[in-house]
């Protein structure tokens, strides 16, 4: 049995490789747009929960409720709205991944020591300087951290946009539930595990290089 999966794992291959690196370019592109799209609103809006206080428990609470809701309901709740197609799937990956960003922004930015604040503004440095030269820098890494978070929830649960025609990976799953064939759901499954395991990879070389002192060998 086993020797006939593998058997069909490579017919797969040998016959549809180029459909399979179709679907893992658009599983990486819409992943890699809805983490984008996720920064430029999570980062923000950490900094303008810290900044303004009075709008943290808003902004966090609204992220969290949509957080909550499945990705798959998103995605049916969007259709009447949006149609088929990657928009909606993108809609509901940015609002998968923004909860993670948000909250270690806010996080970060919270736990930056208040003596290193002191020191800045001691040394002459304007409040601008002080978000960019010290906030930012401190609170890089669980910054980072919760970037890390969000791509793996992204590629993980990008698998149901093929549900809506935004491709990717999911429509190998998608194909082998429908079809009853176990290869193209380890095929499928593999291969989203794999892309998730490289992301983190590539992210953790992102953040030793960024934050190289902290693995400096100390003496």
């Amino acid at each position: 049995m086993g020797g006939t999966i593998w058997i069909k794992i490579i017919n797969y291959f040998v016959n549809d490789i180029d459909a399979y690196l179709i679907s893992i370019q658009e599983h990486i592109g819409i992943s890699l747009l809805a983490l984008i799209v996720a920064i430029i609103i999570g980062i923000p809006c950490g900094y303008a929960c810290v900044k303004h206080k009075k709008y943290e428990k808003w902004i966090v609470s609204i992220f969290q409720i949509l957080r909550i809701i499945p990705s798959f309901a998103i995605l049916i709740l969007l259709i009447p709205i949006m149609g088929t197609g990657i928009k909606p799937a993108m809609t509901a990956l940015v609002l998968l991944a923004v909860p993670p960003i948000l909250m270690n922004t806010v996080v970060g930015l919270k736990e930056v020591p208040d003596f290193m604040l002191e020191i800045a503004h001691g040394v002459g440095m304007t409040d601008r300087q002080v978000l960019w030269k010290v906030k930012f820098p401190l609170a890089v890494p669980l910054i980072l951290t919760g970037i890390k978070t969000a791509m793996i929830e992204i590629i993980a649960s990008a698998t149901l946009a093929a549900k809506i025609g935004a491709g990717g990976i999911g429509g190998i799953i998608f194909t082998g539930l429908g079809l009853d064939r176990i290869e193209l759901l380890l095929v499928g499954g593999i291969s989203v595990a794999v892309l998730a395991i490289v992301a983190g990879l590539l992210l953790e070389l992102i953040d030793r290089v960024l934050l190289r002192y902290k693995y400096i060998r100390k003496w």
